[in-house]
């Protein structure tokens, strides 16, 4: 006698409906969600953008890309902290 359960995969939230809704990133998100060493390849790619941005613009491409990172490494600041 063998017991089968099915489990019931709960509906996708609207985030992430919206997240793979989106063109780009969205191709990317289903990609990650696949397989995650995807995001390695990802990080390369913007890497290399930065790095070209930077040859193409010069110093005010790296400010401007570190101005942008800010909120990010705040809320990383804000998330370490709790408790």
């Amino acid at each position: 006698m063998s017991v089968t359960t099915t489990a019931v995969a709960a509906p996708p939230s609207l985030a992430s409906r919206i997240l793979h809704a989106t063109p780009v990133i969205g191709h990317i998100a289903r990609d990650i969600s696949r397989d995650i060493s995807t995001i390695y390849y990802v990080l390369m790619i913007l890497l290399t953008l930065l790095v070209l941005a930077i040859q193409t613009w010069g110093f005010a491409a790296l400010v401007l890309s570190a101005v942008a990172f800010v909120p990010v490494m705040f809320c990383m600041l804000i998330w370490i902290t709790l408790p």
